[in-house]
């Protein structure tokens, strides 16, 4: 990136509007003022653009955010808009950063799955992860930190997409908390940093997608 602001894209999710017979693309303002605290413009992108290359190409994004909320599946048009941004995010060598449902849209570009689960551990409940990428854990000067968790789809071992590696894990239950391309600037998290009360340890997990590091072990 370059001195000038970058410009951040960042998906949206969909709500449906029984009592108006619409859906509508949304996002939380927490969003908006952690972009800010990292000196970026957010750009919101609409999940119903009928050419997203050129609506990236001239809003000049600098980084790609796929945010949480939803599950992969709920809505047609923001899985096929996210599949296109990390293609172009390739593409183009945009860094891409997935919050939560954001890393599970990753992780299954690459190949992954995830697992369901049964139970609540990982809904509204404050957990500990361990960052095990000492590059990642110099940067942000954390080897453990406590995270929010909102849920119920979990990453394991056997998930894993091709060439992405794991750079946190719940001490809980071992599950992949954070992940991390080995060739492309792409990273992605379980948790939400825009809702963590700790903004520089988040602001510094948001600037490492933009290095373009070598993440290496």
């Amino acid at each position: 990136m370059t001195n000038k602001r970058p410009r951040i894209g960042i998906t949206l999710r969909v709500e449906n509007i029984e009592e108006y017979n619409e859906k509508r693309d949304a996002i939380s303002q927490e969003w908006v003022n952690l972009i800010e605290k990292i000196q970026g413009f957010p750009i919101f992108i609409p999940n119903t653009l009928s050419n997203i290359e050129e609506f990236l190409n001239e809003m000049k994004i600098d980084g790609l955010v796929l945010s949480g909320g939803d599950n992969k599946g709920d809505n047609n048009d923001r899985d096929i808009t996210e599949q296109k941004l990390i293609q172009y995010g390739i593409k183009h060598e945009i860094p891409i950063i997935g919050i939560c449902r954001g890393m599970q849209v990753i992780n299954n570009y690459f190949g992954g799955s995830v697992k369901v689960t049964d139970n609540n551990k990982h809904v509204v409940k404050n957990h500990d992860v361990q960052i095990i990428n000492n590059i990642i854990k110099e940067y942000t000067n954390v080897g453990k930190k406590e995270v929010n968790s909102f849920h119920h789809n979990i990453i394991f071992d056997e998930n894993l997409g091709d060439n992405l590696k794991v750079f946190a894990r719940s001490m809980n239950d071992n599950s992949i908390e954070g992940l991390f391309h080995e060739t492309f600037p792409i990273i992605g998290v379980m948790w939400h940093p825009e809702r963590e009360r700790n903004l520089e340890e988040e602001k510094k997990l948001m600037q490492i997608f933009s290095d373009k590091k070598n993440l290496e072990y």
